[in-house]
């Protein structure tokens, strides 16, 4: 990330862990760099060993392009004169600390809201985000599916950036006058160090299940990377966590900041109950106080609750924010919602985890008021946590009556090795109610082909994805748009 200003070096090294610095601190820093393509005369060069690349093998490069500084954890054999090293144990981790102070530590000047779990991420953050402007803020959020600053849409690449594009962003967001920003904070940014060096308001703690172990290898690597975000709040901060999550307790073990609660079926901070769920809308009593929402499922139940409870802790008053949420809906490509003209409904989901695919399903079952077939459209993607292969499977042939194996976002894995491994998670007495068709538009079709009047066709996995990742190349392709074409199909038979 360039940038249109300079610090000094000596004022941006206050309070880093160093090992050594060879050089003079005297130089003036005209950006950040972790990319060694794009470095310019006056760039801070950051060595970081990566999964794919290290860093410090293109220090040389950087240094020839005009770096200024070079922050490494191994000092190069051969040192520039006209270079000032600085060795830290952890690069990562010192350029968190480093691109706060280059920008000029927006976070302590925003209330900045992180939210962390396995799913509801998306959810509680976007409906923050619309809650707070709701209320009459200037706000920011930063999610998987964009980056937005108030209207202005900025597209996302990573559930959480670098700590440099990160401060960047921040600092935007306080140059446009916004008092709140609202972030997913994903477990590879906190083992990562991305968030390393912000200051947080608040956090909360959506729920834990099995994801991401390509990265993590261990389900005790990713806990301890979620309770990471935890123990790094200040004592200023509040925590806010699901008690009805076994682990909600063990990610405030250490931390410093504010523990609150929220809960449906235990005492906590914030109670809620649902009342009736219907396609329509859901009716809760949230701390006593009864609420329609618009927003459907028990998994939206938690993150309203959530929401209310963060909202509260920032200072708002119960019933302006009960008020504000009940006209919300939910982000796109989660649980959204299309109906044909022959009543057939379609359900666009980003449910890529087991535990996400159950809710969603659960929520369907629930919503089903007759003999209503749901026809679940589901794959799994690829260079990714295989181990929750068979189980997304199994629990769509749980709750559904046909179930359409397919393609998600293959990378650079074989579609069809990946369906095989779905396929092992099928019991042999849903054999017959499955299929496995790989080319993902395909099997939507054939879902569409498949329903009749008043039934339910849940195609899961990308929601707001509007591409197919094939070897590397995004192809565009987007569940809705295929869908909305089926509905279509539908009119004209």
């Amino acid at each position: 990330m360039e940038s249109n200003q300079e610090k000094k070096l000596s004022d941006l090294l206050n309070g880093i862990p160093v090992i050594t610095i060879s050089g003079s601190q005297d130089v003036t820093i005209s950006s950040i760099i972790i990319d060694s393509r794009r470095v310019l005369p006056g760039s801070m060069f950051v060595a970081l060993r990566g999964t794919q690349t290290d860093g410090h093998q293109f220090i040389e490069t950087t240094v020839n392009a005009g770096a200024s500084a070079v922050l490494c954890e191994a000092l190069p054999e051969k040192l520039n004169d006209k270079v000032t090293y600085i060795q830290t144990e952890d690069s990562a981790a010192a350029m968190g600390m480093i691109a706060a102070a280059f920008y000029g530590h927006p976070s302590q000047k925003l209330s900045l809201v992180g939210v962390t779990g396995t799913n509801g991420k998306t959810s509680v953050a976007t409906f923050l985000f619309q809650l707070f402007r709701a209320l009459g803020y200037r706000c920011g959020l930063l999610s998987t599916v964009q980056n937005q600053i108030e209207d202005e849409i900025i597209p996302s690449t990573h559930t959480t950036p670098d700590a440099v594009a990160l401060n960047k962003l921040l600092s935007e967001m306080l140059e446009k006058n916004c008092s709140h920003v609202f972030m997913e904070v994903s477990s590879h940014s906190v083992a990562q160090h991305r968030i390393t060096g912000l200051h947080f308001a608040g956090g909360i703690f959506t729920n834990i299940t099995h994801d991401h172990l390509d990265f993590h290898k261990t389900f005790d690597n990713y806990i301890k990377a979620k309770k990471g975000f935890f123990d790094q709040l200040p004592k200023s901060a509040f925590a806010l966590v699901n008690v009805d999550d076994r682990r909600g307790s063990v990610m405030v073990q250490n931390t410093r900041a504010k523990v609150e609660t929220y809960s449906l079926q235990t005492l906590a901070s914030f109670k809620g109950k649902i009342i009736s769920d219907t396609l329509a809308g859901m009716h809760m009593e949230i701390n006593q106080q009864e609420v329609w929402f618009r927003v459907i499922g028990r998994f939206n139940a938690y993150n309203l609750l959530a929401v209310y409870g963060a909202a509260l802790l920032l200072g708002e008053s119960s019933g302006a924010v009960l008020t504000e949420l009940s006209n919300l809906k939910s982000p796109p490509g989660r649980f959204e919602q299309f109906h044909s003209a022959d009543n057939i409904v379609g359900i666009v989901d980003y449910a890529h985890t087991p535990d996400a695919l159950e809710n969603v399903l659960e929520t369907i079952t629930h919503l089903r008021h007759g003999n209503e077939k749901v026809i679940t459209v589901v794959g799994c993607g690829g260079n990714r946590d295989a181990e929750k292969r068979p189980k997304m499977a199994a629990i769509a042939c749980k709750y559904s009556n046909l179930v359409i194996l397919t393609s998600d976002n293959p990378r650079y894995e074989d579609p069809l090795d990946i369906l095989e491994q779905m396929r092992k998670g099928v019991p042999a007495q849903d054999y017959k109610k499955t299929i496995v068709i790989p080319d993902r538009r395909e099997a939507i079709f054939k879902a569409g082909l498949e329903a009749n009047p008043e039934d339910i066709i849940l195609i899961a996995g990308k929601g707001h994805e509007n591409y197919q990742e094939i070897n590397g190349v995004k192809h565009h392709f987007d569940d809705k748009e295929v869908l909305l074409e089926v509905f279509k199909k539908h009119l004209s038979n």
